[in-house]
Formats: C-alpha cells, structure tokens, sequence
C-alpha cells in the first residue's frame, strides 16, 4: 500500500521559516519525481517545486528564492524548506509522486496546513 505521509506544517508569522517532509512507503522512491503542491480557500491547487528522480529541480516564480525543495532516497523522504514566508503562502500543501517513466502512475498525500500570520 502505498502512502505520502506530510508533515511540519503549522502557524508561523509573516517572515517565519517552516520545513516540510513527506515521508513515503510502498513505491520505489527513486523511480518518482516528487512534488509540492498547495491549495489555498477557493483557489486551484499550484505546484510549488518540484524536484526529479536525478535531482533537477524546478519552482514556482512566487516561490524562487525562498523555498528549497530536496529529497533524501536513502530515507524515502522529500523536504521543502520555506523562509521569508508571507501571508499568501498560506495553504494546505500536499506532497504528489509520479512515477518519472510511467507518468499516469501517480499518488497523493493528505496534505499539511501552513498558515502564515501575525
């Protein structure tokens, strides 16, 4: 059975820092290229970064600078490091995996809530 368990979200202030992990079980984590995305109220989910099984990286333009995607395969486990945080990062983000040649191949977490306020 395959599960993304997201965690480390929480409250922070406006120029907070916070990290993100997913830790994953039940897929060859290598063979995956990992995901974060999020969702605000009323908005559509947006991915935030991205990072590939060889480790190319990519990032949503509100994003660059401030978050920092990495995975450990030796753990099975995917971060997001997020600073300079502002109140539109506000969301529930979600770790996704997709299989990096078999593309449909796909999973979702549960999400984790970061929210970012004075």
């Amino acid at each position: 059975q395959v599960q993304l368990v997201e965690a480390g979200g929480g409250l922070v202030q406006p120029g907070g820092s916070l990290r993100l992990s997913c830790a994953a079980s039940g897929i060859r984590f290598s063979s995956y290229t990992m995901g974060w995305y999020r969702q605000a109220p009323g908005k559509q989910r947006e991915l935030v970064a991205r990072i590939t099984n060889n480790g190319g990286t990519n990032y949503a333009d509100s994003v660059k600078g401030r978050f920092t995607i990495s995975r450990d395969n030796a753990k099975n486990t995917m971060y997001l490091q997020m600073n300079s945080l502002k109140s539109e990062d506000t969301a529930v983000y979600y770790c996704n995996a997709k299989h990096a040649i078999v593309e449909h191949v796909g999973y979702w977490g549960q999400g984790t809530q970061v929210t970012v306020s004075s």
